[in-house]
């Protein structure tokens, strides 16, 4: 772009001027095009780390800035150019989504908004559950306002792929191949898997006893996958009461999910006819992932975990929801 004007000025220009300008190489030297060169890389690092929809929706700015950038290149000098752009790709990559949540004052939280007690909707219609409040509560430590994004199970981490949310706060739970995409926080619950089958189901005692049989899970879920595991065919569900449907109407032989689902759900259906046979020996951990690369947002989450179980509100909100203390190990 500055090279067009300069040889344009050049054309209009006194002869000699323009042969000067000319033995001078007319700002075609490396320290511009280095600039050039620094700008387009940045974006291009920028749109496929942190995708143009996180950039829009949380307001970060990214794009202002490129254009910032290009516009320094033009007016001031290349340097000025290159240098905002190497910030702009600071700001996109690694270290990080955390500033541009600060700058916006919101995390945006996916959660499924279905699934009662970690996050469901009460009876006024209001957004409520344990992992929701954890979500809050996070916020309120990261000093901004959380801002729930409610969808399925199976379109939440597309969400924060596409940089719709910035993360899931949903009874997430670690598995090797999620692991290939996001970095996750600490455990902030310590939860047993259940077994339930229909009240007069003789057949299915253990874990080992679903093979061969049909187990209602979600298709994406770690409970789906370790179903699989011990040879169940699947059934596709999206929430506990769906499952406990498919039980009492035969659909079904089983289903897996977290003790506190099923604790829940019996709660409130005292009269279903359905039964808890097995808890998995190993407890498993809710976390809360980010997308590779943010570190200082996983330190400021972490950093959020571990106050509030030392101010005891984690511990609060479990016995609120689940009558039961899950936060620990203990």
């Amino acid at each position: 772009m500055r090279k067009n004007r300069l040889w344009k000025l050049g054309m209009t220009a006194a002869p000699a001027i323009m042969a000067a300008c000319l033995l001078a190489g007319c700002g075609g030297d490396g320290k511009e095009s280095a600039g050039e060169g620094s700008g387009a890389g940045n974006g291009e690092t920028s749109q496929a780390e942190s995708g143009a929809d996180a950039d829009s929706e949380a307001g970060s700015g990214a794009g202002e800035s490129s254009a910032d950038a290009e516009s320094g290149a033009e007016e001031s000098s290349a340097d000025a150019g290159s240098e905002a752009a190497a910030d702009n790709g600071e700001a996109s990559q690694g270290g990080d989504q955390l500033a541009k949540i600060l700058e916006a004052g919101t995390i945006v939280i996916g959660t499924e908004g279905t699934y009662s007690p970690n996050s469901y909707h009460d009876e006024s219609g209001k957004l409520v559950g344990f992992d929701v409040e954890v979500g809050e509560k996070i916020a309120e430590k990261l000093g901004v306002e959380a801002e729930f994004f409610e969808a399925e199970w199976d379109s939440l981490f597309s969400s924060m792929d596409a940089g719709r949310i910035d993360t899931v706060i949903n009874e997430v739970e670690y598995s090797d191949e999620r692991a290939l995409k996001y970095d996750f926080s600490q455990p902030y619950t310590y939860i047993h898997g259940a077994l339930m089958v229909k009240g007069d189901n003789e057949e299915i005692k253990t874990f080992e006893d679903l093979d061969g049989k049909k187990a209602a899970q979600n298709l994406t879920s770690s409970w789906g996958k370790m179903a699989e595991e011990y040879g169940a065919e699947l059934v596709s569900v999206d929430a506990v009461a769906q499952t406990v449907d498919l039980l009492l109407a035969g659909r079904a032989d089983a289903t897996l999910n977290v003790e506190t689902a099923f604790s829940d759900y019996l709660k409130k259906n005292p009269d279903a006819d359905v039964k808890v046979v097995a808890l998995t020996e190993e407890a498993s951990s809710s976390l809360v992932p980010v997308k590779k690369g943010n570190e200082e947002l996983l330190k400021a989450i972490n950093e959020a975990i571990d106050e509030l179980r030392a101010s005891g509100e984690l511990k609060e909100l479990s016995e609120k929801y689940f009558g039961m203390d899950v936060t620990s190990q203990e």
